[in-house]
């Protein structure tokens, strides 16, 4: 009985140990301070090891650089002197230059966010539609038929051109620089030409 009260104890210490260590709060056993307990002039193949070759044994010459906490002199020097230079400065000059320090920062803050946005509602825009399907139908309709176009000849224009629709508009005489371009899915037979642009015949709806 005894044993397996010692027994309990010791795994109720482990384990509320185990708690404390795992515990988000707890900082890490690598980051805190060591104290060398053990000076040997001799090589230490497991220092050797972890070191990767640079220290080879973990004697008295080696232990006051590698565990030593306060800095070199130099950077010891230029620390005394920053805080020389910072006791010089009044409250005020120090307050006004730590409002300037905070604005600085806000207003990079401000560009950062800015441009994350902007990036973001361009990704947005590109995935939307930038066109209207029913306005370019109409465009092609006039341009290639002159569906919706005036009747009116401008003032001053000589002769009339007729149309290969009714109710299409008048094409402008002197369009017979125009190029001549097949329509996909046009019909192979020949259609008739006026101008030099190539209607479509009478009776068949426009493409």
């Amino acid at each position: 009985p005894s044993v397996l009260d010692s027994f309990a104890l010791l795994s109720g210490q482990l384990n509320t140990l185990n708690k404390v260590l795992k515990h988000e709060k707890t900082p890490l056993l690598r980051n805190q301070v060591i104290i060398p307990l053990v000076l040997s002039p001799d090589r230490d193949e497991e220092i050797m090891r972890q070191t990767e070759g640079r220290v080879p044994v973990f004697s008295h010459e080696v232990v006051p650089d590698h565990l030593r906490t306060k800095p070199d002199p130099e950077v010891e020097e230029q620390e005394k002197q920053l805080i020389t230079d910072a006791a010089r400065i009044s409250p005020d000059a120090a307050q006004k230059q730590i409002q300037s320090l905070n604005k600085m920062c806000s207003n990079l803050l401000e560009k950062i966010s800015k441009e994350e946005r902007e990036s973001e509602s361009g990704g947005l825009r590109q995935n939307k539609q930038t066109f209207n399907p029913a306005d370019t139908n109409a465009l092609v309709a006039a341009v290639a038929f002159g569906k919706g176009l005036s009747n009116r000849r401008p003032p001053g224009s000589g002769g009339s051109v007729q149309s290969a629709q009714p109710g299409a508009g008048a094409i402008i005489a002197g369009a017979s620089g125009i190029q001549q371009v097949p329509m996909a899915g046009a019909p192979a037979q020949q259609q008739p030409m006026l101008a030099g642009v190539q209607m479509a015949p009478a009776g068949q709806p426009g493409k």
